[in-house]
């Protein structure tokens, strides 16, 4: 799991590429800290490369999504794959977001 996170004038850019699984999830957690700083912010997830998001990476997403909330910012996800686009839906994280 990789990802990369890029400043842009009106919003943060994180590029997730590869599998956010379980043992993933540990890394992803400390290397989202730039996003949590920026929580004021809209953070966008492009997801295009993410394959696979499992439930510990479900619970980062919504980590992500409350602090976002609390300090009056938003998280957009764009570019889903169908496979995760379907753990989104079988789990009812779909209403939980904005899309793009």
């Amino acid at each position: 799991m990789e990802l990369k996170i890029n400043n842009q004038e009106n919003e943060i850019l994180a590029v997730l590429t590869g599998r956010l699984d379980t043992v993933a999830s540990t890394q992803f957690a400390t290397d989202m800290k730039p996003l949590l700083d920026n929580a004021d912010k809209t953070i966008v997830l492009n997801c295009e490369r993410l394959e696979f998001i499992s439930s510990s990476g479900l619970r980062l997403f919504l980590t992500l999504r409350k602090a976002t909330l609390a300090a009056g910012g938003k998280v957009i996800i764009e570019g889903m794959t169908a496979d995760v686009k379907q753990v989104f839906t079988i789990t009812g994280f779909l209403s939980l977001f904005d899309f793009r």
